[in-house]
């Protein structure tokens, strides 16, 4: 029997050294169990993939939480904490020779023991293991070998974001540029795109699509993510949904829309003024330094004949993007209803009434209904909710 599980797989610790772990205004330390519990407790996420897990820091704090036994290792991999299951995941940034530019992947491991192993030869492959998202000095197939010898699994992350991303600098035209086909499992789409954008590039047909958070808070965490149909929260269960393996699939995809996310728009990098991708200056500031948008980008690429059969891919707005919802709002929110999602798309209207203003929950039923009006991001800049809602 098959059950729905959600999974956010693209969480950090931080940028910063763990040792010096971030601090969120307003919240709680970044720290790998306080990710777990907000995953459990208010989130409603039962599977999160944590990409500072080669850290040796990361892996003695989980190491103690098995050792306190609030946590325990998996059979089919992963570590189970409540009601949420880690992967253990590292994000690496690949610029090798046959690279344009940087390109960030993810690699996911089934257990402590051997992300352990990466670790230790991550550790002759880059200059400080401790960091996030470090340079990895090497060849990206050597890397791929490695994490398959591994029993691994790897994604190419936010893969359209202009710096640091596989078709943002990375490649020209595409992946063969640079990976093994063969030995890519997932694409990560990133904040400004989707499935029907995505799905305009002929070679990524081969690929299951994966919605995620990429949080640099805990407040961020699932912001997207994917709906799978599992057996149960697992390593090897996640991998077969990769593959569609015995009915092992993704239900569907919950992302923000492309229009809120940081680059979805060609602008000056300088004032963010709206420019065509054919722009050789801004027309307002005369600056000749541009980022290219995610939609121009894409339909540089574009290359598909035929329309490829997906998952549903569900647009929501985060909680925290409503210009209507304060910090105490959210928290009695959540006290009635338990977690976000939830809110974002379960409770009924009339049992909103109960807790919050009128004017909140017209927010969040257009929110729902994805009649918000919202300005595009561009340039580093997220987009933003127009007060008034679209009619």
């Amino acid at each position: 029997m098959l059950n729905s599980f959600f999974a956010d797989m693209h969480i950090h610790i931080g940028r910063d050294m763990y040792n010096k772990p971030v601090k969120i205004t307003g919240s709680k330390t970044l720290t790998l169990t306080n990710i777990l519990k907000e995953a459990s407790r208010n989130k409603g996420i039962h599977m999160v993939g944590v990409i500072d897990s080669h850290a040796p820091a990361v892996q003695q704090e989980i190491t103690q939480l098995i050792e306190a036994n609030k946590a325990y290792e998996l059979s089919d991999g992963g570590i189970r904490f409540e009601n949420v299951t880690l992967l253990l995941g590292s994000e690496i940034e690949v610029y090798d020779e046959n690279c344009r530019g940087q390109i960030h992947v993810l690699c996911y491991f089934p257990t402590l023991a051997k992300i352990e192993e990466f670790s230790e030869w991550l550790t002759t492959k880059m200059k400080n293991i401790t960091l996030s998202s470090q340079r990895y000095y090497g060849a990206a197939k050597e890397l791929q070998y490695k994490v398959k010898e591994l029993s691994g699994i790897f994604i190419p992350a936010h893969v359209f974001t202009p710096f640091k991303s596989m078709y943002g600098k990375g490649v020209q035209n595409s992946l063969k540029e640079v990976f093994d086909p063969d030995l890519i499992d997932g694409i990560e789409l990133g904040l400004s795109s989707d499935t029907a954008m995505a799905d305009q590039i002929q070679e990524l047909h081969d690929y299951t699509f994966l919605t995620n958070s990429d949080a640099h808070s805990l407040a961020k965490i699932a912001r997207e993510y994917q709906e799978i149909y599992m057996e149960e929260p697992s390593f090897q269960e996640f991998n077969w949904a990769l593959h569609n393996v015995q009915d092992r699939r993704i239900k569907q995809n919950f992302g923000m829309n492309p229009h809120l996310g940081k680059y979805y728009t060609t602008v000056c990098s300088q004032c963010l003024e709206p420019l065509t991708p054919e722009a050789e200056h801004c027309h307002r500031c005369e600056s000749t330094k541009i980022v290219k948008g995610v939609f121009d980008r894409i339909q540089e690429l574009a290359d598909a004949k035929e329309v490829k059969e997906r998952p549903p891919y569900l647009y929501q707005v985060p909680l925290e993007y409503l210009p209507a919802l304060g910090p105490k709002t959210f928290k009695k929110l959540l006290t009635h209803f338990q977690t976000e999602m939830n809110v974002i798309h379960h409770v009924n209207q009339d049992e909103l009434k109960e807790v919050v203003p009128e004017k909140l929950v017209t927010a969040i039923v257009n929110m729902r209904e994805g009649n918000l009006a919202i300005k595009a991001g561009g340039g580093g800049k997220y987009g933003n909710i127009i007060t008034s809602p679209e009619k």
